[in-house]
């Protein structure tokens, strides 16, 4: 019977009065499922779904109220703060990482320039005087006179214009041309008629100061001289030979061979530099320089005129060099030079660098301008002079100390590459009396190449001094005239032979750091090998064209004198030939081996 009352028990406890509906509450509103609020995506509930499909703009109506225009609603479903945060965040790192990589670019830079700096510094030393910006066109100058390694060429433009804005510098009060004074200080400036403003008084400054500014003039008339007569377009600020101008000077240019650059017209070009004298003059008329670096400018202006076909006017330079080395000789020193012809006087007692360098070179200047009688007494003076030089005194090995152990060795590499090395010591004036070191037996072996290439090309030797008897290198030669000009071309030939043997010797003994020395040799070893070659094969040649032309039965024979010369005699060149052949198979490994040497080392 419980049983039967159970389900009307349970209707009589659920039936509630039901609630009446309420007109007034609105209906609630419809939740998207494209957007979801802000709080929802930062609340720890998982968020609803985003399904693109449910769009309203793919649904049957549109939402009922749309608060915000299209691109605005695109990027609020976008720029959620998830988003935000992490477009802030990126933003922020972006600029850190911006501004330490252009932090460490600069920093890089920094250090490139200051390492090259260094390099510049330990190759091409700038005296410590000059300012910061000095040194740096010093060290770019020096620099690109390497020639190019592409081309092979070297811009001597730049290099003019890099040593130009140095001189300003150097002579400017303000930077770096402190207590410099003119030769006249009451006159002020002086100026050389023709050549321009002469020197300064530059003897309050330091020797290294004045080294460096004897470099930048040398340097400016070494670019005058490759850039002589090029002139500089100032409407296009470059620099073109000569023949390519267009006007009136001249009438037929030569094509641009610049590719679609316009050729320069004459009224818009001025001189890219000041004439090569200008600087050698200035450098003359200083008061400061040394003997040695007064008589290389003038030697230098010497050779520069005798290019440009002046010989007279070279002539009268060599003359200047020649007073200029005679000059600085001790007080009471005479009669040293004969003014007049150049040659050494045999019983000189004190001969310095500077007079043998004075009188080779215009020994030279005679050679080029065939006045070989006057060349060969003083190529002949220079020997005798060389070979009375005295003797160098070999340096004694100390035995080897603590300080030049493996570690000190290792410790002065790194201390090198910290501290600066110092500016190198001044070099020698000339003034002294030379010694016969290794490089100076080179030169003199120079000289007797000359000589016998003098003697090869002569058509007689009567006229010529002899050298002395007690002479232990090379050939003498006879006082009376020799008879006819196969005597002077076999003279010749002995001395080149004696030349080559002597440098070949030299560059065998030869100390190995000793590069001086071996560079000379080396230099004289390929000349002389040269000129011994071509005697060689002139005299052959004769020798050939002699036998083959018709001879008189018992008669004479301009080349061999009597035509009953037996075959021993007749094959005399060509066996020399062989020789000659043989040797220069030697000579060319010496020279690749120095060469090798060289390449090494730098």
């Amino acid at each position: 019977m419980l049983s039967h009352r159970l389900p009307l028990v349970r209707v009589l406890r659920s039936g509630r009065p039901p609630r009446p509906s309420n007109p007034t509450n609105p209906l609630p509103n419809h939740r998207l499922f494209t957007q979801n609020s802000q709080l929802l995506l930062v609340s720890g509930a998982t968020p609803r779904p985003q399904l693109p499909f449910l769009h309203p703009a793919a649904g049957g109506r549109p939402p009922p109220v749309v608060p915000r225009t299209q691109l605005q609603y695109q990027l609020a479903r976008l720029l959620t703060t998830e988003r935000k945060l992490y477009f802030k965040d990126q933003l922020w790192k972006g600029a850190k990482y911006t501004v330490y990589g252009w932090a460490a670019l600069i920093l890089l830079a920094m250090m490139s320039f200051g390492i090259q700096s260094e390099v510049a510094e330990r190759r091409f030393p700038a005296p410590p005087e000059w300012t910061k910006w000095s040194r740096f066109h010093y060290h770019t100058t020096k620099t690109r006179e390497d020639p190019d390694p592409n081309s092979g060429l070297i811009d001597w433009s730049k290099i003019g214009n890099e040593y130009l804005e140095l001189l300003r510098r150097l002579e400017d009060p303000s930077i770096d041309g402190q207590d410099l004074r003119p030769i006249l200080q009451d006159e002020g400036d002086l100026y050389v008629a023709g050549i321009g403003k002469a020197g300064l008084d530059i003897s309050a400054k330091s020797e290294p100061w004045r080294r460096g500014y004897y470099t930048c003039l040398m340097g400016i008339a070494k670019a005058a001289e490759n850039r002589d007569g090029w002139v500089d377009d100032t409407t296009r600020n470059l620099v073109f030979p000569p023949e390519l101008v267009v006007g009136p000077s001249n009438p037929r240019p030569k094509p641009v061979p610049y590719g679609a650059m316009a050729a320069p017209r004459e009224e818009d070009c001025v001189p890219a530099f000041e004439p090569a004298e200008t600087y050698y003059m200035k450098i003359l008329t200083t008061h400061g320089f040394s003997t040695r670096q007064r008589l290389d400018a003038a030697l230098a202006y010497a050779d520069w005129l005798d290019f440009k076909g002046l010989s007279s006017t070279a002539e009268e330079m060599y003359d200047w060099s020649l007073d200029i080395a005679m000059g600085a000789l001790p007080v009471g020193v005479n009669n040293v030079v004969d003014i007049k012809t150049g040659v050494i006087n045999s019983k000189a007692t004190y001969i310095s660098s500077n007079v043998l360098l004075a009188t080779t070179s215009l020994a030279y200047h005679h050679a080029r301008n065939n006045n070989l009688t006057a060349a060969l007494p003083i190529f002949l003076s220079v020997l005798r002079a060389r070979r009375q030089l005295p003797n160098s005194t070999s340096a004694i090995t100390e035995p080897r100390s603590q300080a030049d152990s493996p570690w000190s060795a290792v410790f002065s590499f790194f201390r090198s590459l910290i501290v600066t090395p110092p500016y190198p010591e001044a070099p020698p004036t000339g003034d002294e009396t030379p010694t016969r070191t290794p490089a100076a037996i080179c030169e003199e072996a120079a000289v007797m190449s000359h000589v016998g290439e003098i003697l090869f090309a002569s058509p007689g030797a009567s006229s010529f001094a002899k050298m002395p008897s007690n002479t232990s290198v090379g050939p003498p030669i006879a006082t009376r005239a020799t008879a006819g000009q196969l005597k002077n071309q076999q003279t010749g030939l002995s001395w080149t032979r004696d030349a080559v043997d002597l440098a070949e010797a030299t560059i065998d003994s030869a100390d190995k750091d000793d590069q001086e020395a071996r560079d000379k040799c080396s230099e004289c070893l390929a000349v002389g090998m040269e000129n011994w070659s071509t005697m060689v094969s002139k005299l052959l040649k004769d020798e050939r064209k002699a036998r083959a032309g018709p001879q008189q039965k018992g008669g004479s024979n301009w080349f061999w004198g009597s035509s009953a010369a037996t075959d021993e005699e007749e094959g005399r060149w060509e066996r020399e030939a062989k020789v000659v052949d043989e040797r220069l198979r030697s000579v060319r490994n010496i020279l690749i081996r120095e060469a090798d040497r060289k390449d090494n080392a730098a």
